[in-house]
């Protein structure tokens, strides 16, 4: 059964979001069909849950836009998650531009017999708001308060710039 939510937050504000109000955690247990016959969980679960997350924050950013995901950065697993293990994506958004957000994801693996966590990857996920003709559709500004917001806007602001390079788009 799939249940449709039309989030309204207490929050909301036309002026702008803060990353702390669409910031988002979540925690899978990882069974056996997550994994190969060996107990490694295929990469593909793990970017699956990325995907997932990295568009829960954007929608909570942009509300009423549709959010599709445009590209994720270079994605390099570190550790192996195995079976048993709990998945942990935490995400945050960094970078609005007009109708273009970058999330930020850490994932993390558990080992919950003996409660010890490793960073298994970070990526950062580039999703756009799309209106109902699915053009794209200019979302809030993100509002940075502290220090560590502030850095990590112009960090996605300097990969986004890179992104566009890289892609032949122009730079405005």
């Amino acid at each position: 059964m799939i249940i449709a939510l039309k989030m309204v937050s207490a929050n909301y504000s036309q002026i702008g979001k803060r990353p702390d109000e669409s910031k988002s955690e979540t925690t899978i247990i990882m069974l056996p069909s997550d994994a190969n016959p060996k107990g490694n969980v295929f990469g593909g679960v793990i970017l699956k849950h990325l995907d997932l997350i990295a568009g829960l924050v954007a929608k909570r950013h942009a509300g009423h836009a549709n959010i599709v995901t445009a590209s994720i950065d270079r994605m390099t697993f570190l550790k192996p998650v195995y079976i048993g293990n709990a998945l942990i994506l935490s995400a945050r958004l960094n970078y609005v531009k007009r109708s273009s957000m970058e999330v930020e994801v850490r994932i993390e693996a558990e080992d919950l017999d003996i409660g010890q966590r490793v960073l298994t990857g970070t990526a950062f996920v580039t999703v756009v708001a799309l209106d109902e003709h699915r053009k794209p559709i200019e979302v809030i500004p993100l509002i940075s308060n502290t220090d560590e917001d502030k850095k990590r806007f112009h960090e996605g602001e300097s990969r986004m710039m890179t992104r566009l390079k890289g892609v032949g788009r122009a730079v405005t």
